[in-house]
């Protein structure tokens, strides 16, 4: 028996069941199967205005920009105008790869981070208003090294993306992948990375990029 088996075991010893009760396994189906919504507070109600508000309160930077054929552009603007240099690693997904990086002076690679990019640039699954979080799946396309290893990382949103809350995210999934097939992993971060472990003092990229911008893309 495995460490699993007996600690379920113990539990089941507990609450004075077996596991094969008819109601138990009826209750548990029925709770995989409809994916019931648990109550929503009033902020985890809001839309863009509140996503944008959130991610900068959680020390996140964040532009506008009205198409995606911009995006180029405006991380040559950020990686310029915060003295950064201008290489910028991304994935193979689509979206970024068929945009106009000739037009600018930047460096781009491709593929996974193998923790010597200084920048990197994802897209984003959903944005989360509620707490201003991004959720990030992973895969060729947005490599989940891009997201903890370069030190400053940069991460489109469109606008139709953004949902509510955590909840919605889950919803989102089910309805683009499918059941049972999830990307195998999925990050949801906000802000940069910090940590006050060290005598209280706040330390920003402890544990992963110590700058997060956001370009919110759509009119």
């Amino acid at each position: 028996m495995s460490a699993r088996d007996e600690i379920l075991a113990g539990v089941r010893r507990a609450l004075h069941v077996s596991g094969a009760e008819t109601p138990r396994q009826a209750a548990v189906a029925d709770r995989l199967t409809s994916s019931p919504r648990g109550v929503i507070p009033a902020r985890g109600q809001g839309g863009v205005e509140t996503f944008k508000q959130e991610a900068v309160r959680a020390a996140a930077s964040l532009s506008e920009i009205a198409a995606l054929e911009q995006v180029p552009a405006e991380i040559a603007r950020y990686l310029r105008d915060n003295n950064l240099p201008a290489t910028v690693r991304l994935g193979a997904d689509p979206r970024l790869t068929a945009l106009p990086w000739g037009e600018t002076t930047l460096e781009i690679g491709h593929g996974p981070s193998d923790g010597s990019d200084l920048n990197g640039l994802s897209v984003a699954f959903a944005g989360i208003a509620e707490t201003g979080t991004l959720a990030l799946v992973s895969g060729a396309d947005n490599p989940t090294t891009l997201n903890f290893l370069p030190d400053n990382h940069m991460v489109v949103v469109f606008r139709q993306d953004v949902v509510g809350d955590m909840e919605r995210v889950f919803s989102r999934l089910r309805a683009v992948y499918g059941a049972g097939q999830a990307p195998r992993t999925l990050n949801f971060v906000t802000g940069p990375s910090r940590s006050a472990d060290i005598e209280q003092t706040l330390l920003f990229g402890a544990h992963g990029p110590r700058r997060l911008h956001i370009v919110l893309v759509g009119g």
